[in-house]
C-alpha cells in the first residue's frame, strides 16, 4: 500500500483500502506479485482474473517504487512470463491513462500492443476517465521468448 501512495502516483496508478487489498489478497482470482531487486522491494504487480476460464488476465495495478531505475522493466517481464508459465492465459491486458507516457513506453518494450482508447472506462479519483487499453497475445509472448532465446 505505500508504493501506491508515493508522491503522484494518485492520478496514475489507483489506491485501495487495506480492507480491499485483504479481500483481493484471499480471493484465489487475484495475484500478487512483489518484486525485489538486492533484498529490497522495488514495486508490485496485482493481477486480475487468474487463471479464469475464459484466459484473459488483467494486470490491474503496477506500481514501483523508484521509476527510472530500469527495475520496473525487469519486474514486469518476469511478471509476464510468471503469468503465461503458469495459467493458460491467452490474452494478457492493462489499461494506463493516455497522459501516462512513462507507463506506455514501459508496456510496448515489455511487448504490449496498444489498441485503442476505451473512452469513461475509469472510474478514478471520483470521475471517469478514458484508458489505453494494451495487451499481449500468447503467441506474441511465445515469440519474444523464442527471439530472446528463452
Amino acid at each position: 500500500m505505500a508504493t501506491e501512495r508515493l508522491d503522484g502516483y494518485e492520478t496514475l496508478v489507483g489506491r485501495w483500502e487495506a480492507d480491499t487489498h485483504a479481500a483481493a489478497f484471499a480471493d484465489p482470482a487475484y495475484r500478487y506479485f512483489i518484486g525485489e531487486f538486492a533484498g529490497r522491494p522495488v514495486g508490485f504487480a496485482l493481477i486480475r482474473d487468474w487463471a479464469s476460464p475464459a484466459k484473459v488476465t488483467c494486470v490491474k495495478r503496477l506500481a514501483v517504487v523508484e521509476p527510472g531505475q530500469g527495475h520496473g522493466s525487469l519486474f514486469l517481464r518476469r511478471a509476464i512470463d510468471a503469468m503465461f508459465e503458469e495459467t493458460d492465459t491467452h490474452r494478457l491486458w492493462i489499461g494506463a491513462f493516455p497522459e501516462n507516457l512513462r507507463a506506455r513506453r514501459a508496456y510496448v518494450a515489455a511487448g504490449f500492443a496498444e489498441e485503442g482508447i476505451a473512452r469513461g472506462s475509469a472510474f478514478f479519483g471520483e470521475v471517469f476517465r478514458d484508458e489505453m487499453i494494451l495487451s499481449m497475445l500468447r503467441p506474441e509472448w511465445q515469440a519474444r521468448r523464442a527471439r530472446d532465446g528463452l
